[in-house]
């Protein structure tokens, strides 16, 4: 018996384009530069639960694990695999030294900026070169890029089109967001990702703020009413995510939660998870600057980034409140 589909139908058109949303999802490669650190294993996990290959770019050679292939590079010799950039559909963009790992030295601002810099150019040229079906690159970037709160609290939180701070991690990611840029040029879409204080178990600051608080201290960097703007670790995959799936997104987004905290709160509502009791302990301005140098600037620093524009694309966080958030982490 012949069945006939009316392709007029809107309930038939729904599902024909679902389905072959689904079986293009199953066959699309994702590309990861920095794979291997925090964000990028989460994403990986993420990607690989609904549907996607991914294929990350090593320095050394690794042996393929199911969906997660793996490609060499050298950011510093400026070589990649070609067949990295024939497979891939998208591009995740997270290359980059680590910023809070070292002191900062000029040899370490160096690297620091060089490693963004030069992987990002790097990307560019062979996409140029290269023939390819690349759909998106997506650009990690930071709220570095803001200047310091005029006041606190802030009445007009840090948005997309704000000019960047004249500070290191400001001209760093202006440097890191111009390297990528050239992409669009070669008529792919790029999305660049802000991105806050990022809370995870398995790595960054919040391990970190969670250890003082074992020995029954909680400590409180500066005056404490320095404002964090932070994101929990699955929204933040899943913001990536997004940017694959949505065409409609391009350009600059703030990847950061909608309700931005002070220090000592933050602090506060770790304590308080944790359930435990707590003395606070103030570490001065001038200890920090003493342990840390020029990076004390950014420790102390506020910066209240706005959330809106994402928002206003229909991405909807998970973790909304710092409570939601530190309360799924430790618990």
């Amino acid at each position: 018996m012949l069945i006939y589909l009316n392709p007029e139908s809107t309930i038939i058109r729904k599902q024909l384009t679902y389905f072959a949303f689904v079986c293009f999802i199953s066959m699309a490669t994702v590309l990861i530069t920095g794979g291997t650190g925090m964000i990028g294993t989460a994403l990986t996990k993420e990607l690989i639960s609904r549907g996607y290959d991914v294929l990350i770019l090593s320095r050394s050679k690794k042996e393929d694990k199911g969906k997660i292939s793996y490609a060499q590079w050298d950011v510093e010799k400026q070589t990649i695999d070609k067949e990295a950039i024939e497979k891939a559909d998208f591009i995740v963009h997270l290359a980059g030294a680590n910023v809070g790992e070292k002191r900062w030295t000029q040899k370490r601002k160096k690297e620091i900026v060089d490693s963004r810099v030069k992987s990002s150019k790097l990307l560019v040229e062979n996409i140029e070169t290269i023939p390819n079906k690349i759909k998106a690159v997506i650009s990690a970037s930071a709220i570095g890029w803001y200047k310091t709160d005029p006041q606190i609290p802030n009445p007009k939180p840090f948005v997309e089109t704000d000019t960047p701070d004249d500070s290191f991690l400001g001209t760093t990611g202006k440097l890191w967001e111009e390297s990528i840029k050239p992409v669009k040029d070669a008529g792919v879409r790029l999305v660049y990702l802000r991105t806050g204080i990022v809370l995870s178990n398995e790595g960054g600051a919040f391990p970190e703020f969670k250890k003082p608080l074992y020995f029954r201290t909680a400590t409180i960097l500066g005056n404490g009413k320095q404002i964090i703007s932070w994101i929990h670790i699955d929204d933040l995959v899943n913001l990536y995510v997004y940017a694959i799936e949505n065409e409609n997104l391009s350009g600059v987004y703030n990847a950061v939660a909608p309700e931005p905290v002070s220090n000592k709160t933050l602090m506060q509502t770790i304590g308080a998870a944790l359930n435990r009791n707590y003395i606070c302990l103030k570490v001065p301005e001038f200890a920090l600057k003493i342990v840390l140098g020029e990076m004390s600037i950014e420790v102390l620093k506020s910066a209240t980034v706005s959330s809106s524009k994402i928002e206003e694309e229909g991405f909807e966080f998970t973790y909304k409140s710092i409570e939601e958030a530190v309360n799924e982490l430790v618990n």
